[in-house]
């Protein structure tokens, strides 16, 4: 699995200029009444008389440091539709989850999306198409779970990367002609919901001790098996978009050249997964912390797939491998490290991400028992706050916050509307923070909302919490509701602002 590291205290600008270590913080505003000291009331404006009295933002408890963010009107990437997915085990076909009867998850997905789904994981190469099965059926993959996935995705509204076994060659188990089989069936099910065909998971893997193929097994030999399972699978289906390779690590050595090998006369997008680190090591702290890895491997897909002209994605990342550390994976630490992650993959040049999910694993946005949603977790908080800025144009910041580990994003929609999306990861200090926007933009209000944790009898957030996160004063339900308090009212007075970012919160500044 892939190990990585961000710097969260360098300035987006920095950032731009090193390409060698990438911010990975963003700052909350926490909007529990414990937390605060009501401020004295500021000129917001009067609101129309169809929309709620907006309240000015309440003053944080506590020491508070003085800190800026300048946003310049210079491009920096692009957040585009569809960029927080999920990443679920391809054997979470054989059970009632993705059917159009999981009114829960179908809710919950609908939350975050429209998006992707991508449908892998190591069960996919032990998931053989069995074109005569009944459905719901461990080990098989039928046509009755094709149709079920097919009618979740028309409900939620999202697209799908679907992968098939590779691995079971090794053994026979599969084939080409049975993998061209369940593609040529996926595709007339799914129609243009199905966006990327992935051939095997992880396949770098495939040579180790009580792997596919232990002791030989090399990227030219995977190249091979993989252009006769794309062969067959496009004679079938000239549509299927086929992407690749799925691999877990190894860039420089795996993934860059296979791309060099398949080109974009073979797939359509360069695909690799992402985990924060090796589970067993796994603290709070390092989950946090500067992340320098994932910098460097960002630099590495983004030329890599520049130079075959493709784009790339990461379509299954998590904090920490193995399906997560407990006690730090399932932490309201994650929704922090997850906005991180998500507009530092977008900084990176990134297409997407997909977020490891299912299961009770500590890693999940949303927990279930294989039949049923228990509900969101923490981290689903993070990828919610995430989605709510929108999509767009990421402008270039400069942020001065002492040595406190913060950071700072801005997007910039179609109308010119921004959003700003701000991650204070320090226990003690919160922000008083002059913003100065870029000049020209006729711009006449802004709004604030914001993430934080509390629980029952406690007074500050807890990063080791694993309940009691709310976004805007409000959790998430288990079938997606959600109803956040009305926002804070934010002063513009021209090309300025200002705002409180709370200890160990985050805050979203809509700017209209």
């Amino acid at each position: 699995m892939a190990s990585d590291s961000f710097d969260p205290l360098l300035s987006r600008r920095q950032w731009l200029q090193g390409l060698a270590a990438v911010a990975a913080s963003a700052m909350f505003t926490g909007c529990g009444a414990a937390l605060y000291r009501v401020a004295t009331p500021s000129t917001a404006s009067e609101p129309t008389p169809t929309q709620p009295a907006l309240t000015p933002q309440p003053l944080p408890a506590g020491a508070i440091t003085a800190a800026s963010l300048a946003i310049s009107a210079t491009a920096a990437g692009t957040l585009s539709p569809g960029f927080i997915g999920l990443a679920y085990e391809k054997q979470t076909l054989t059970t009632p989850l993705f059917t159009a009867a999981s009114a829960d998850l179908i809710g919950l997905f609908q939350r975050l999306g429209p998006s992707v789904l991508r449908l892998g994981g190591a069960s996919v190469d032990r998931s053989v198409w069995t074109p005569n099965g009944n459905g719901q059926t461990p080990g098989e993959i039928a046509p009755p779970d094709v149709d079920a996935l097919a009618a979740f995705l028309r409900a939620a509204g999202w697209t799908c990367i679907y992968a098939v076994n590779l691995g079971g060659s090794a053994t026979g188990a599969t084939t080409p002609a049975l993998a061209a089989a369940e593609i040529a069936y996926a595709a007339r099910q799914l129609g243009s919901a199905l966006v990327g065909v992935e051939i095997g998971n992880e396949c770098e893997t495939y040579g180790s001790p009580g792997s596919f193929y232990p002791g030989n097994w090399s990227v030219e030999i995977f190249e091979s098996l993989w252009k006769q399972f794309r062969a067959a699978i496009v004679a079938a289906t000239p549509s299927a978009p086929i992407v690749g390779p799925a691999a877990a690590s190894d860039v420089a050595t795996w993934t860059l050249p296979f791309g060099e090998y398949v080109t974009r006369s073979d797939i359509g997008l360069l695909t690799q997964h992402y985990h924060r680190g090796p589970a067993a090591t796994a603290t709070i702290d390092d989950l946090l912390s500067p992340d320098t890895a994932l910098a460097s491997e960002l630099l590495l897909l983004k030329y890599g797939a520049q130079s075959i002209d493709v784009p790339f994605r990461i379509d299954a990342c998590s904090a920490y491998d193995s399906g997560g550390a407990p006690g730090v994976s399932n932490t309201y630490a994650s929704a922090l490290w997850a906005i991180d992650m998500i507009f530092q993959s977008a900084l990176g040049a990134a297409s997407g991400l997909n977020f490891q999910s299912g299961g009770q694993q500590p890693c999940t946005p949303i927990a279930d028992n294989a039949v049923t949603i228990l509900g969101p977790q923490p981290l689903f908080y993070g990828l919610l706050l995430a989605a709510m800025a929108g999509t767009g144009t990421l402008l270039s910041t400069d942020l001065s916050a002492a040595s406190l580990n913060v950071t700072a994003y801005a997007l910039q929609s179609a109308d010119q509307a921004l959003s700003l999306v701000i991650v204070n990861k320090d226990a003690t200090h919160n922000l008083d923070l002059d913003i100065m926007l870029p000049p020209g933009l006729s711009l006449s209000s802004a709004t604030l909302q914001t993430l934080t944790q509390l629980s029952t009898g406690a007074t500050t957030p807890s990063l080791a919490a694993l309940s009691g996160v709310t976004l805007q004063d409000a959790t998430v339900a288990p079938d997606g509701a959600f109803q956040p308090a009305t926002p804070f009212a934010l002063t513009l007075r021209g090309s300025q602002l200002t705002c409180y970012v709370p200890a160990l919160s985050a805050v979203l500044i809509s700017i209209t």
